[in-house]
């Protein structure tokens, strides 16, 4: 059932790939968000809590058409990268890490942001008062009390990255080898006659990765909590 051919394969490693670059990429940026919004108050906190989650209620083809304008190829940001750095998104497995990393933030940012509200103020204060520095209580304190929600916010980013479909088809189109990806690749099948099969065994190679990233992401998370407590 799961002897799959070279360009299964193929989409399945790509998959892989965009899935852990876009984790990643994102893992910093993530946690930054969720500290912010979890420890500052600031104008327009609401706005950006809002935009970060933006991605899980619009339709994922807006959301690739919106990546398109501005990381395309003639897009602002899309010729600042291509010019600046080398790096061009359009079409390229970058685009569908870039795309997919961005369908999963906000699900990294809500589980981060959940575990350091969760961690105790009085730990940090009481660390202040004995003299250490804000760095040192954040290392010692905050960021290891955090940590399970740190780990599972970016597992469940990796597994939703791994099963984005729609803002990466729309943004860097369906390239065997380059953007097919897992989910994509099972579309492709679907449209070719007698695709049902292959389809199908694709399906369960992507649900079972999926239910590994989940079922890891509560066991390490619970690992983690056991060694604190």
């Amino acid at each position: 059932m799961f002897d799959l051919t070279p360009a299964e394969l193929e989409a399945l490693r790509l998959s892989v790939k965009v899935g852990l670059v876009s984790m990643l990429a994102s893992l910093p940026v993530g946690f930054a968000l969720a500290y912010l919004l979890a420890r500052r108050e600031f104008p327009g906190k609401s706005l950006v809590n809002g935009l970060i989650l933006l991605p899980l209620v619009l339709p994922p083809v807006v959301t690739g058409l919106i990546l398109l304008m501005l990381f395309g190829s003639q897009g602002p940001l899309g010729k600042f990268f291509a010019e600046t750095f080398g790096v061009t998104f359009a079409f390229r497995w970058t685009g569908a890490a870039l795309a997919a990393a961005v369908m999963g933030l906000p699900l990294m940012v809500r589980a981060m942001r959940l575990s350091i509200e969760a961690v105790d103020r009085r730990l940090e204060f009481a660390s202040r008062t004995l003299g250490a520095k804000r760095w040192w209580t954040f290392v010692t304190i905050t960021l290891p009390l955090s940590l399970p929600g740190i780990m599972a916010g970016a597992i469940l980013s990796f597994a939703k990255s791994f099963g984005e479909f729609g803002a990466t088809i729309t943004f860097v189109s369906n390239i065997p080898g380059e953007t097919q990806t897992l989910p994509i690749a099972i579309y492709s099948i679907l449209q070719t006659p007698g695709g049902d099969g292959p389809a199908w065994r694709l399906a369960l190679v992507s649900v079972a990765v999926s239910m590994v990233a989940i079922v890891g992401a509560e066991w390490v998370e619970r690992r983690i909590r056991s060694k604190s407590a």
